[in-house]
C-alpha cells in the first residue's frame, strides 16, 4: 500500500509493483511516500505458536527473564535487598495488620475505615456478671477479617478486569498533583488514628464524612493521657528518626541500611515481656498474634454489594500509587513500564490472597527505595523478601505478643514523613502552575473533610471540570509567517513574525468541541478586527433597501408604459433607468452585489486561514458552528481556508456533512504554508488575468 504524500489517503497496489511503487517513492520530490509491503500477511490473523508463546512472555515476564538472569552481576544485590525489604516489611506488616503483604499506610486506612464502619465494636459488646460492657476483640477481629478478605478478593477481581480489558489508562485520570494531594490527606488520616495508640487512650471508632474531627474528641481526652506510652512512643519515635538520618547521611558506605525499625521492636518487646508494661503501667500491648498459614476460605459474597465502590476505589489508588512508583524507576533505569500487566499482576496478588485472608496490598515508597538502593535488580530480591515473611509468619510473629501499640503507631508515624514532605508542592506548584496548584488543594481538603472514597470521587471529578474549563479557556492567537521560512509563530509573542498581507491566520491552543466552539467563533472574529456580524447586518439591510429601490423602480416603470404605451422603452425610462432594468431584469442573470457596490466598508483582509493543528476531534456542534464561519466570512467576501487537519478530523468532518457545494474539500491545506502559497498564486493570476 502507498499513502500517497498529496492526498493523505491510502490506495492499494498490486503486490507485482511493490518494489516500483518503492521506487517511485525514492525518486520522487514530494513529500516522502510510505510503502507498506503486506504480500506476507494474512487477515484475519491466526494463533500460531510464537503469538501463544508471546502472550505466555506478557503475562509472564519472569519466564523471559529468568533463563538469562545474570548470577554474577544481579544475585549479591537482590539477597541483600531482599533481606533488608522483608526486615522492613515486618514491623510494617504488624503496624496494619496480623497477616500483611505489602502494607500501605493510605490502601490500610481506606480498608480500616470501611471495616470500622461496617463491623464497629458496638456490634460485639458483652457483659460480663452484670459488670459494665466489653468488646469481644477475638469476635470483632475474626468479623473484621472477613470483612477485609471479601474487600481484597473484589479489588483483586476489578484489577483483573481492568488490567484484561486493557484500561491501564484509567490511572491517567489521577494527575500527578491529584495523587500527591491526595495520599498527603490520607496521611494526615493515618497520623489521626494512631494519636490514641501515641496518648494511650480510649476513643471511639469513627469513619465516613467528617471523620476527622475525632480529633477534637481526642483533645478532650488529653488529661487523661498515660504517661508511659506517651514516654515510650516519643523514645521510639526519636530513635527511629536518627537512625533514619543515618541510614540516609551514609548509604553510600553502609552495605545495607540499619534494620532500625526492627531493632526497635525487638527491643521494645523484651522489655515490655521483662517489665510487665501493661500490668504495671497500663501500655497497651498488641496481644495474640496468629502463627502459622491460614487454610484458604470462601469470601462472604453477601459484602459484595455493600463494599463494590470502595473496593474499586481501593483497586485503582493502589495501581495508582503502583505504577506511579514504577513509571519513577523506569525513567531511572531506561525500561518501559506495561501499565495493563501491572494491573494484572496486581490484582492477581490480591484476588488469590484474599483467599487466605491477606490484606489488600500496593506499593510502599520506603521500601522501594530501599529496594532500588540496596542494589535489587529482579523479582528474586520480592522472592527472597517474602521468605522471610513467610517465617515469620510460621514461627516468629508469636513472640512479639507483648510489643506495645505504642511502638507500632512510632514507626507508622514517623514513615509518614516522606508524605508529609509532599506539602512542599505548594510552594513549588504556586510558580509553576495555579490550576495544578487548585487540583492539590482541593484534592486535599475533599479527602480529609469526605473521607477517601468519596474524597478520590470528589478530586477525579474536579480534576476533570479543571480540564473542560481549561479547554473552555484555550490561548487563541494570530500567526504571522517569520520571513524567509515556512515557519508561523504567534504575532504578539514573536517579533520576527510579520502577518501576511490581506491573510489572517488564526490558532486555538485547544480542540474544539460543544463547550468552547461558541467561544473559539467569536474570538475568530474579535481577533479579524472586524465586527463580523455589525457589517453582515449593515449589509442585509443595504440589500433591503436595494430591493425596495428596484421595486419601486419597477412600479413606476409599469405606470409609464400604461400612460405612453406608444413611446420607445429607452426613451420612456430616462437617463440611468435602463442600467437599473438591466440588472433587476429577467433576461439576464443579476451578480451579487458587492460591498463596495453597497457602499459599505472592506475588511482589510481577503482569507481566513483557521490552523487545525490542535485540534484532535469534532463533533456535531463545532461542525454546525464551522458551517456559520465559512458563511459569515463569505458574507463579507472573505475566503476561508483549514490548513493542518488531521485525516481523523477530516473523516469526522465529512461523517458530518460538513462538506457541499459552498464548503469543498479543496478549502484543505496539509500545512499553514501550503494554504499560504496557494493564496498568494491564486491572487497574483487573478491580478494578471484583471
Amino acid at each position: 500500500a502507498e499513502l500517497s504524500p498529496v492526498s493523505s489517503q491510502w490506495t492499494g497496489i498490486p503486490e507485482s509493483q511493490v518494489g516500483m511503487a518503492a521506487e517511485m517513492a525514492l525518486s520522487h520530490r514530494a513529500p516522502p511516500a510510505l510503502v507498506l509491503n503486506f504480500s506476507t500477511c494474512s487477515l484475519p490473523a491466526r494463533c500460531s505458536g510464537s503469538a501463544a508463546k508471546s502472550l505466555l512472555f506478557r503475562f509472564l515476564p519472569f519466564l523471559r527473564w529468568m533463563p538469562r538472569y545474570p548470577i554474577k552481576d544481579w544475585l549479591l544485590g537482590d539477597i541483600l535487598s531482599g533481606f533488608s525489604v522483608g526486615i522492613m516489611h515486618l514491623p510494617q506488616g504488624i503496624g496494619y495488620w496480623h497477616n500483611s503483604v505489602g502494607p500501605f499506610a493510605v490502601i490500610s486506612v481506606m480498608i480500616g475505615s470501611l471495616t470500622e464502619s461496617l463491623v464497629p465494636s458496638e456490634n460485639f459488646l458483652e457483659s460480663v456478671n452484670g459488670s459494665n460492657a466489653t468488646v469481644n476483640e477475638e469476635l470483632r477481629d475474626a468479623a473484621r477479617v472477613e470483612l477485609v478478605a471479601t474487600i481484597t478478593v473484589l479489588t483483586g477481581i476489578f484489577q483483573v478486569a481492568l488490567g484484561l480489558l486493557q484500561f491501564g489508562f484509567v490511572v491517567t485520570y489521577l494527575s500527578d498533583p491529584l495523587v500527591r494531594g491526595y495520599t498527603t490527606a490520607a496521611s494526615v488520616h493515618v497520623l489521626v488514628s494512631q494519636l490514641k495508640n501515641v496518648f494511650g487512650v480510649s476513643q471511639g471508632e469513627n469513619s465516613g464524612p467528617l471523620s476527622l474531627f475525632t480529633v477534637i474528641d481526642l483533645c478532650k481526652k488529653l488529661p487523661d493521657t498515660n504517661v508511659g506510652t506517651l514516654v515510650t512512643a516519643i523514645i521510639a519515635m526519636v530513635a527511629i528518626l536518627i537512625v533514619k538520618e543515618l541510614n540516609h547521611k551514609f548509604a553510600a558506605k553502609l552495605p545495607m541500611p540499619i534494620p532500625i525499625e526492627l531493632i526497635t521492636i525487638i527491643v521494645s518487646t523484651g522489655i515490655s515481656y521483662g517489665v510487665n508494661l501493661n500490668d504495671k503501667f497500663g501500655i497497651s500491648v498488641v496481644g495474640n498474634i496468629p502463627s502459622g498459614l491460614k487454610p484458604p476460605v470462601v469470601p462472604n459474597f453477601s459484602y459484595f454489594g455493600q463494599v463494590a465502590g470502595n473496593a474499586f476505589a481501593i483497586a485503582v489508588v493502589g495501581y495508582a500509587i503502583c505504577i506511579s512508583l514504577g513509571k519513577i524507576f523506569a525513567l531511572k533505569h531506561g525500561y518501559k513500564v506495561d501499565s495493563n500487566q501491572e494491573l494484572i499482576a496486581l490484582g492477581l496478588c490480591n484476588f488469590l490472597g484474599g483467599f487466605f485472608q491477606c490484606f489488600a496490598i500496593s506499593c510502599s515508597m520506603s521500601r522501594s527505595l530501599v529496594q532500588e538502593s540496596t542494589g535489587g535488580n529482579s523479582q528474586v530480591a520480592g522472592v527472597i523478601a517474602s521468605l522471610v515473611i513467610l517465617v515469620t509468619i510460621l514461627k516468629i510473629g508469636e513472640l512479639f505478643r507483648d510489643l506495645p501499640k505504642a511502638i507500632l503507631s512510632a514507626i507508622i508515624i514517623v514513615n509518614l514523613k516522606g508524605m508529609f514532605k509532599q506539602f512542599s508542592d505548594l510552594s513549588s506548584l504556586w510558580k509553576s502552575n495555579k490550576v495544578d496548584l487548585l487540583v492539590w488543594i482541593v484534592t486535599f481538603i475533599a479527602t480529609l473533610l469526605l473521607n477517601l472514597d468519596i474524597g478520590l470521587a470528589a478530586s477525579v471529578a474536579f480534576g476533570l471540570l479543571t480540564v473542560i474549563f481549561r479547554t473552555q479557556l484555550p490561548r487563541y492567537s494570530i500567526l504571522g509567517r517569520i520571513s524567509d521560512t515556512d515557519v508561523y509563530r504567534d504575532v504578539v509573542e514573536y517579533e520576527m513574525a510579520q502577518e501576511v498581507p490581506g491573510v489572517k491566520i488564526f490558532r486555538s491552543s485547544s480542540t474544539i468541541y460543544f463547550a468552547n466552539v461558541e467561544l473559539y467563533s467569536e474570538a475568530l472574529k474579535k481577533k479579524s478586527g472586524i465586527d463580523v456580524d455589525r457589517l453582515i447586518e449593515k449589509k442585509k439591510k443595504a440589500l433591503k433597501k436595494l430591493k425596495k429601490q428596484q421595486k419601486k423602480l419597477e412600479k413606476e416603470k409599469a405606470k409609464r408604459k400604461k400612460v405612453s404605451p406608444s413611446l420607445p422603452q429607452n426613451a420612456e425610462d430616462g437617463p440611468g433607468l435602463s442600467v437599473i432594468e438591466l440588472n433587476a431584469g429577467e433576461s439576464t442573470a443579476p451578480s451579487e452585489p458587492t460591498l463596495h457596490s453597497l457602499g459599505l466598508p472592506q475588511p482589510t483582509f481577503h482569507t481566513v486561514i483557521l490552523d487545525f493543528s490542535p485540534v484532535s476531534f469534532v463533533d456535531t456542534v463545532s461542525i454546525k458552528i464551522l458551517k456559520n464561519i465559512f458563511r459569515d466570512f463569505h458574507e463579507i467576501e472573505v475566503d476561508v481556508f483549514i490548513a493542518s487537519c488531521s485525516v481523523s478530523v477530516l473523516a469526522q468532518l465529512e461523517r458530518g456533512n460538513f462538506f457541499s457545494s459552498a464548503i469543498t474539500k479543496h478549502s484543505f491545506f496539509p500545512s499553514v504554508h501550503d494554504a499560504v502559497v496557494h493564496i498568494s498564486r491564486e491572487r497574483q493570476q487573478a491580478s494578471v488575468s484583471t
